[in-house]
């Protein structure tokens, strides 16, 4: 059996956490079992689903580098299959027209809540339709069984059950001729032969609806795996002060995907004690059985744990890309005028914790900065600045090779004549460069820098502090 899975959000707002863990359990699932993986947009709420949304779905799942097999599917171009089923259903008995109005379902709503029952369609309209006549505005309902039950063996809760007189008639398709989600959802896994469904727990309560459909039409019922929620810290429900934002938001915080990827593949499922996994491990250990029945909690200090380690490990090259992302939001997108972004990776990677950080550091690499910072320049400009700096501008003029080693070399003998620690000579030096106190060593900050900018903001320092 070809293993099929599917990731099928709704496009009524951006992808989260939870949403994001779904498509990576069902991607990973797929690929551990040699199996295809599927994107579909469930776009029939008309209302609410818009196309930034779409968007920013498709983009994170290309940053999060969940690459889809088949897709994307849109249900709103479906529309005529659906149509199609609805036909066979009514033709079968299997559905049927409703007209109630509103103001009758409410009522009944509220009739059943004053009795303490549960409320649900009492079916008046299951084999009678003489007191309404065809032109009026309908609905059609899908004929749930009466008696019984409707079972599956969850691959997360176990087995679950539900009595077939809880459930009642769901609507397939809206008055306004449009199909709704539970029906949509049983049509497209059928004939995208979806094998195995993996998604939320707050779908655990559709499911029994959505079986009785497959059995309906004739379908194979998937196998269902349904992941516990994601929690705050503190047990409540998982919130933008949680961490609860964009996937893109993580993006633009100056995280890498790998370590988002890494993140979320430990909420839920384990592998022993092993935190850090690559692409392969997941694929290669990741199974159905492993994933745990209790909620997970977001915790943001343990991603920015992750975050350092693959800005760290990762090749500078592939680093280098999201720099470059971040370098280009920031207004810079001609690169040319300053270093490799490799280079300030490889710089920069063990004294920053995001790549926005990053990107905002290197800033002053690529153009030039208009302030110093001023605690900086009260802490290392004092009297005799400006004199150093001046005798640094002559050595550094006179060096024939612009070689870290060669520089730091040069500025220690510098110190030495000038009878200080080489702090006084470095810091103003990385002000007048940098315009801060913080950057690598002195040598490969003014390798970044280049030749050219680093004279020229040495003259500038000594013309400002020395007036």
């Amino acid at each position: 059996m070809l293993v099929k899975t599917r990731f099928a959000p709704s496009p009524t707002g951006f992808l989260h956490v939870g949403g994001a863990r779904t498509a990576l359990f069902s991607w990973l699932y797929a690929r551990h079992c040699g199996g295809k993986f599927v994107l579909r947009i469930e776009d029939t709420d008309r209302e609410r689903s818009t196309q930034p949304a779409i968007d920013a779905i498709i983009d994170s799942m290309k940053w999060l580098n969940l690459n889809w097999d088949e897709g994307p599917y849109y249900q709103t171009k479906r529309f005529d299959r659906y149509r199609e089923v609805i036909d066979k259903l009514l033709a079968e008995g299997k559905a049927y027209k409703c007209y109630c109005s509103k103001e009758r379902l409410e009522k009944m709503r509220e009739d059943q809540m004053k009795a303490g029952l549960k409320p649900r369609y009492d079916g008046h309209c299951r084999d009678d339709h003489s007191e309404h006549d065809p032109s009026e505005p309908y609905v059609i309902r899908f004929r749930n069984p009466d008696d019984g039950t409707v079972a599956f063996d969850d691959m997360v809760k176990g087995h679950v059950e539900f009595k077939n007189s809880e459930l009642d008639d769901f609507i397939i398709q809206r008055s306004d001729g449009t199909p709704t989600y539970n029906f949509c959802v049983v049509v497209d896994d059928w004939d995208m032969g979806i094998t195995h469904v993996i998604r939320g727990d707050d779908h655990v309560n559709n499911t029994p609806r959505q079986i009785n459909l497959y059995k309906a039409l004739g379908a194979p019922v998937p196998v269902f795996c349904h992941l516990a929620m994601i929690l705050g810290d503190d047990g409540a429900k998982l919130s933008k002060r949680h961490g609860a934002v964009s996937v893109m938001q993580y993006r633009e915080d100056g995280y890498l995907p790998e370590a988002l990827i890494n993140y979320l593949v430990r909420l839920g499922w384990s592998h022993g004690d092993q935190e850090i996994f690559t692409r392969e491990e997941m694929i290669n250990l990741f199974t159905l059985d492993a994933i745990t029945k209790s909620a997970s909690g977001f915790n943001t200090k343990k991603l920015d744990w992750l975050n350092a380690h693959y800005m760290k490990t990762m090749p500078s090259s592939e680093v280098a890309k999201e720099l470059v992302w971040h370098l280009n939001r920031l207004g810079l997108t001609d690169l040319s005028q300053g270093p490799n972004p490799e280079d300030v990776v490889k710089n920069y990677a063990e004294r920053t914790h995001t790549l926005k950080e990053m990107a905002q550091k290197a800033l002053c690499y690529y153009q030039d900065f208009e302030d110093y910072d001023k605690a900086a320049v009260k802490k290392w400009i004092k009297d005799g600045s400006v004199d150093i700096l001046k005798d640094a501008l002559e050595s550094l003029k006179a060096l024939d090779s612009w070689d870290a080693l060669v520089i730091d070399k040069t500025l220690e003998d510098l110190a030495k004549r000038c009878e200080v620690g080489m702090g006084k000579v470095g810091q103003p030096l990385r002000v007048a460069i940098t315009g801060t106190a913080m950057s690598p060593g002195i040598g490969d900050t003014m390798v970044l820098a280049g030749r050219e900018r680093v004279l020229a903001r040495i003259e500038r320092a000594i013309a400002h502090f020395g007036a």
